[in-house]
């Protein structure tokens, strides 16, 4: 519900338009949100701190991390001081890219938690630290720029590109360290992935429809206006046509084309 909720929200109380195309696009993302919800893949079961660690050793998972970590440090002291200001895909790529350590490290402490309340020494567990670490630096991380691209951007913009953004993240992320698609039928991949490009489509119709002003009430107009909108002919086509009934196609002027 981020999606709409927030261009809804931020069309109400901070005073910026939504018209009619973005609640379309609202609307989608809901729909694409829903679809998605039912085909998504079921977590591969991990139940203990040590099954964690293992998934985290792995070289995939490590070499995906690293990758990460290197594009994340390279938005945030090269690309941001530049481009933040301008580019609404700095700041936001910065907090999907962080999001992928915040929900692997929730993922963990999620297990420390079951762990703690089944008896389990999860305390005494350096894993359990290191994620609590890690999960306050990322998502402070996250939430200040976010706030940076709130202060610079429409915020009816902001959330559904970093949903996409953030989304695409976290089922990358998924894919590489918990494996949720090995065991997925193609009927539930196929939805998955219809489902994620709906949303995308309504992301996209928020974006790039934002400045028409365009509603329920003034459609008809709209239209009209698109249809009676003149034709702009070129010289060439003004020298050849002539608008005149009366005279007969074999007393029009004619044009011949000589190849040589």
């Amino acid at each position: 519900f981020s999606v709409p909720c927030s261009a809804i929200l931020s069309s109400y109380l901070l005073g910026e338009r939504l018209n009619l195309l973005g609640k379309l696009g609202c609307m989608l993302s809901l729909v694409g949100s829903t679809v998605m919800v039912i085909h998504a893949p079921e977590d591969e079961e991990v139940t203990t701190l040590d099954e964690m660690i293992s998934k985290l050793k792995e070289p995939g998972f490590l070499a995906y991390a690293a990758i990460l970590l290197a594009l994340c440090l390279l938005l945030i002291f090269y690309l941001a001081p530049r481009y933040g200001q301008s580019n609404i895909l700095i700041y936001l790529t910065i907090c999907s890219v962080i999001g992928a350590f915040s929900v692997s490290s929730v993922k963990g402490l999620g297990i420390a938690i079951k762990g703690f309340f089944a008896g389990r020494p999860v305390l005494q567990h350096p894993l359990t630290w290191i994620l609590v670490i890690t999960l306050v630096a990322s998502i402070t991380t996250q939430i200040n720029y976010l706030n940076k691209s709130l202060d610079i951007f429409n915020t009816s913009l902001v959330f559904p590109i970093y949903y996409v953004l953030f989304t695409t993240i976290v089922i990358t992320t998924s894919i590489i360290l918990f494996k949720e698609w090995v065991t997925m039928t193609v009927i539930d991949i196929i939805g998955t992935v219809c489902g994620f490009l709906t949303i995308i489509l309504g992301v996209f119709l928020l974006h790039a429809f934002k400045d028409m002003d365009v509603s329920l009430g003034n459609l008809p107009q709209v239209l009209q206006n698109e249809q009676e909108a003149p034709v702009t002919r070129d010289d060439k086509n003004i020298l050849i046509e002539v608008d005149n009934s009366s005279i007969t196609p074999e007393d029009k002027p004619k044009v011949f084309t000589h190849y040589t």
